[in-house]
């Protein structure tokens, strides 16, 4: 049984990883007026990008997944032939619609995929599983990294997708961004108004940082916390709690608004790596996609693991 991995390009999972393991993206497409970058998250691309564009102009973004045939086109001119069961795992939908083009793509690829397989001499049958992660950024990474690691040790498709339906429901992601303004700016654009003026000047001119949370589809603050040096500490130091007390998968995913070599130097990231050797839990880390950048801001972090219910404490 040869089984794909489907991810959308605003999975946070570091770029050789994705290839090493032939993850196919879903890649979203980013305009800032004249300027225009598929991203297929090609880090190098991404930052030349975030510094040309998106740090100035980045609020304004268009944001374009790809489109229900577009998803189609894929999966039948390549992924039916070269897969025989797909595992397509999204962005939550209550933030995007390509949880929605996908599965109503799904419908005319099981209709219209037996020629294709056929003409490429597979006689046998083809299914395809789409999969809401109900989590954003690094937190999309979990599921994808435990579905690499159930297809090479041979899992079955059942046990692939009964494990991968119930990491969906456990995944915690959490978020700090660097700029309120931006995110009050990129809401707004998007006519979303959970980031309001008050709160956004407030915060800024305090200087006080939200947490935030992302859990089965929903994302809200969890903390409000002085200085964004402090608060990635003390989200550093809760999720390394979280891995000592145990974790339901041996992955923390972890991306960044920017340089690596700035997410290396927050305070509390090398102890959360130590802490993460120390009880055999790996940690993959990327720079964020460029559809996250845009949507939250350049100098922003995310981190996702796989846990019981919890509540964040700083």
């Amino acid at each position: 049984m040869r089984i794909g991995i489907v991810v959308d390009s605003a999975c946070d999972l570091p770029q050789d990883f994705i290839a090493q393991h032939n993850i196919v993206l879903l890649p979203i497409t980013v305009r800032i007026g004249e300027a225009v970058l598929a991203d297929h998250r090609d880090e190098q691309a991404t930052l030349s990008f975030l510094h040309a564009h998106v740090a100035e102009h980045g609020a304004e973004a268009e944001t374009i997944p790809f489109s229900v045939t577009q998803i189609r086109d894929l999966f039948l001119g390549k992924l039916v032939i070269d897969y025989d069961h797909v595992f397509c795992m999204t962005i939550t939908k209550t933030r995007s619609p390509i949880h929605d083009n996908a599965m109503q793509a799904s419908f005319a690829i099981l209709n219209d995929y037996k020629p294709v397989r056929q003409a490429a001499g597979f006689n046998s049958p083809f299914a395809l599983r789409v999969l809401d992660t109900q989590n954003l950024f690094a937190a999309q990474g979990v599921t994808a990294v435990e579905a690499v690691r159930l297809r090479d040790s041979g899992a079955s498709v059942q046990q692939i997708r009964e494990r991968l339906e119930q990491l969906a429901l456990n995944v915690h992601g959490y978020m700090v961004p660097r700029d309120l303004y931006y995110l009050r700016a990129r809401a707004r654009h998007k006519g979303d108004r959970s980031v309001g003026l008050l709160s956004a000047a407030l915060g800024s001119a305090l200087d006080i940082k939200p947490v935030l949370h992302g859990y089965r589809g929903q994302t809200g603050p969890v903390a409000k916390i002085k200085g964004f040096d402090n608060a990635v500490q003390k989200l550093f130091d809760f999720v390394g709690q979280r891995v000592q007390a145990g974790l339901m998968t041996p992955t923390v995913c972890i991306s960044y608004g920017g340089e690596l070599a700035d997410l290396h130097a927050l305070p509390g990231y090398a102890t959360l790596r130590q802490t993460c050797q120390s009880h055999g839990v790996e940690v993959f880390e990327a720079v964020m996609s460029l559809t996250g950048m845009v949507n939250v801001g350049k100098g922003a972090l995310t981190i996702g693991f796989a846990d019981q219910p919890h509540t964040f404490h700083a």
